[in-house]
């Protein structure tokens, strides 16, 4: 009988397993306490820096005496208390790369092992080193800063491409670890998943459904990588590709094509709405409802400014209506409110975006402030088109009533549902106006939303500053409507994923420093930014840190999906190769580099 076979038979007892063959054993125990790390003008706080220390080692249920991790958000933690790395592993890294430094604990693992290999070990296999007992929770999660400590910017990628990502453990016995001890196995993890298998699972394509519900059901398999496999199981992703498209997911036409503005209509001093047509006369696609256009506006400024906005009208109606509000110095909302005339010629990509009205039949919760009205709007729209029958909750927020945009068609359209409910909240009213009644004075509240006994089984849509959306959310989540069951739309940037970096000042997108690029025109839509791509930088997400554009990353190795954005135009290259590459009208920008001009939704 091999050894592997051996390991394999779940009747086998740990004696006999060392009369078979040498057990694993511990090489060296590595610590280390986070640092500050100077990277690229940035400071990255990390406990990737471990040292071998000599002597017995207490393991704890969070970590080992001594050790620390600077981004407990994806390290450390009761189910990644100790990360495991092979002495095999290294031997590989140092034929590939060619190294000659040696020295354990260079990939930040806590226990460097003889044996343990990661196509051998599997989610839930128990193991007692000395006077502890630990068992296999997840492989080592993908992180750009492995490659800081190792000077391999890829490597985090190669790790789960070359099938070595090594794996954390939970502590389940406290006691004391040395080097030298011998590692047995008192478990076999059910399912018999390993941790190279696992790893696959998330980050490489070709998923086996019937593997994919396998891992959702592994008990020692930490609550994150089991929420991210269930995901994927419903055709979503969060740390990786989607198995399946979702449906209605992909864009009605690929970049921006020309539409014409049918007309122009002034909804309040500040706010006018746009209908916008085909040329050749054929009705446009259907959107989803809450979903938003992204137009390019030539007549605006040179480059082409380009902006996302909410589509407001009614999903079936045949054109579509965008309501924009005048900002102060806005170059673009100026022109489109002020400048703009029937008849002109905008550019615009296909409706996108996730926050679309439920296909629930509960309460559904539609609450907005300000200019935010307009996707919930929409959503109103295809209730009403439906006849739903379902208890609708109309919840906007305004300064005042002449400052309301689209009131009288949200009143109508409430009106024909048969369980709506419509609550208007003015925070600055002015004497004598019109309000309905339908209104309250004063702002929409925690203990406004109280009053108010909202059914706390429905799905709510919130649309309006990130403040506002902010405060809602909260005290939805306090009144018992479950957390997962709140959705928000935020016009502008996306907030950044920027694990470990600190310190990074707030300051508005702008034009990168030193002498201006000569490669393809980037823009960055959200941020409301256009820039050529300069030379000497590796990717678009480079040159977005450049800007200051909200970025999100982990890897930047083009595995973990992270920084995967919707590419409204253009073409880029990749450098490296992503192992699973995106959906089409999605770039992963930390390896994409501009081969056309590109327009991101960023």
């Amino acid at each position: 009988m091999s050894d592997l076979q051996a390991r394999l038979d779940s009747g086998r007892t740990a004696a006999a397993a060392a009369e078979t063959t040498a057990l694993p054993s511990v090489v060296s125990v590595n610590v280390g306490m986070p640092q500050d790390v100077s990277w690229k003008g940035r400071t990255v706080h990390t406990g990737i820096w471990k040292r071998p220390v000599s002597g017995p080692v207490m393991a704890r249920r969070l970590d080992l005496d001594g050790d620390g991790q600077g981004d407990l958000a994806g390290h450390g933690g009761e189910q990644r208390a100790v990360l495991v790395y092979q002495l095999e592993s290294y031997a590989h890294w140092q034929r590939h790369f060619g190294w000659d430094e040696t020295g354990h604990g260079r990939f930040g693992e806590n226990l460097t092992v003889d044996g343990l290999g990661d196509d051998e070990v599997c989610i839930g296999d128990r193991y007692r080193i000395g006077e502890a007992e630990f068992e296999v929770t997840q492989p080592r999660v993908t992180c750009y800063r492995l490659g800081i400590r190792l000077a391999e910017p890829e490597l985090p990628a190669l790790l789960v491409a070359h099938r070595r990502p090594g794996f954390y453990m939970r502590v389940l016995t406290e006691g004391h670890v040395r080097a030298g001890d011998p590692i047995v196995r008192t478990r076999t993890g059910p399912g018999a998943l390993t941790v190279a298998d696992t790893d696959a699972l998330l980050y490489l394509p070709g998923r086996d459904r019937a593997t994919l519900r396998l891992a959702t059901q592994l008990p020692a398999l930490s609550p994150g990588w089991r929420d991210s496999f269930r995901e994927l199981l419903d055709g979503t992703d969060a740390a990786g590709p989607a198995a399946e498209p979702a449906a209605g997911a992909e864009p009605a036409w690929a970049g921006f094509r020309t539409v014409r503005v049918a007309d122009v209509v002034r909804e309040t001093a500040t706010v006018s709405s746009l209908y916008l047509v085909t040329t050749d006369g054929n009705r446009v696609p259907r959107p989803r409802p809450g979903q938003y256009l992204t137009v390019r506006i030539p007549g605006a400024a040179r480059p082409a400014p380009v902006r996302s906005y909410s589509l407001s009208s009614a999903p079936g109606a045949g054109t579509y209506r965008i309501s924009v509000k005048h900002e102060p110095h806005g170059l673009a909302s100026g022109y489109l409110t002020t400048g703009l005339r029937p008849g002109t010629l905008l550019e615009a990509a296909a409706p996108r975006g996730d926050f679309v009205l439920d296909d629930g039949t509960g309460p559904v919760l539609l609450v907005s402030a300000g200019i935010g009205v307009t996707p919930v709007l929409a959503m109103l729209h295809e209730l009403a088109d439906r006849h739903s029958p379902r208890e609708v909750w109309w919840l906007n927020s305004a300064r005042s009533a002449h400052e309301h945009p689209l009131a009288g068609e949200a009143h109508a359209l409430l009106a024909s549902l048969p369980h709506a409910h419509e609550h208007v909240f003015y925070s600055a009213p002015v004497v004598g106006e019109d309000r309905g009644p339908a209104a309250h004075l004063g702002r929409l509240t925690k203990d406004a939303l109280a009053a108010l006994d909202l059914p706390t089984d429905a799905t709510a849509h919130v649309c309006g500053p990130a403040g506002f959306m902010t405060d809602v959310q909260r005290a939805l989540t306090a009144l018992g409507v479950a957390p997962d069951r709140i959705h928000t739309e935020l016009f502008g940037a996306k907030p950044s994923i920027n694990p470990g970096v600190t310190g990074r000042p707030g300051r508005p997108p702008h034009q990168p420093s030193g002498p201006p690029g000569t490669g393809p025109l980037v823009t960055f839509s959200r941020s409301g930014l256009s820039t050529p791509f300069v030379t000497g930088l590796r990717s678009v997400l480079e040159l977005a840190e450049a800007c200051d554009v909200p970025t999100r990353f982990s890897c930047r190795s083009g595995v973990c999906h992270t920084c995967i954005t919707p590419l409204l135009s253009g073409e880029v290259a990749y450098a490296p190769d992503p192992l699973d590459p995106p959906a089409g009208g999605e770039v992963l920008i930390c390896c994409a580099r501009p081969d056309t001009d590109v327009v991101l939704d960023m």
